[in-house]
């Protein structure tokens, strides 16, 4: 199928887009962020608080070798892990349900069009992080209170949240089309 090994993906351009998992519960959750983030080349996964780290057998279930191509890191908290992005120079927005959120389709562009995933990664200036909370509890208060801003996915059913790695595959795709296509 022409897809990429182990080696070729690490040295491949990424995606200027971290994702932070804010005390994720479900390793199949987390494997599943981890596949989606290869499929994009996400630059890294940032594992934080009770979130799960590989190798596990249930996180590898979902990522079926994802946790082995991209780049993650493990941070006590959240709010460190914000911190570290800041100094890093990239834009954090927590993905949440909030006062004053910008809904996903509202998104400000984020930069200019060009046609490959090489010349576009190559003049991106911005670099992105999105923080996806906790199944039950949603990202913490003070990561939201911390983050640029707040991105919500508009919905029009009964129900008021996805699931967390529905909502990785959903936000992950946005800013690929706005960043690389």
């Amino acid at each position: 199928m022409g897809r990429m090994n182990v080696e070729e993906f690490r040295a491949s351009e990424k995606m200027p887009l971290i994702i932070v998992l804010d005390d994720v519960r479900s390793m199949y959750n987390v494997g599943s962020v981890f596949r989606t983030a290869d499929a994009f080349r996400v630059e890294a996964i940032y594992l934080c608080g009770i979130t799960a780290q590989p190798p596990h057998p249930e996180i590898h279930k979902t990522a079926l070798g994802a946790e082995d191509t991209v780049a993650w890191q493990h941070f006590p908290t959240a709010l460190e892990a914000v911190a570290s992005l800041k100094q890093q120079g990239y834009t954090v927005y927590s993905i949440e349900q909030c006062e004053g959120s910008t809904m996903l389709n509202d998104l400000p562009p984020l930069t200019s069009h060009l046609s490959t995933l090489t010349s576009q990664l190559s003049t991106v200036n911005s670099k992105f992080a999105l923080i996806l909370g906790n199944e039950v509890k949603g990202v913490h208060q003070e990561v939201v209170d911390a983050s640029d801003g707040c991105i919500e996915i508009p919905q029009f059913g009964t129900k008021h949240s996805l699931n967390v790695s529905t909502t990785a595959g959903i936000v992950i795709w946005e800013f690929a089309r706005r960043l690389l296509m």
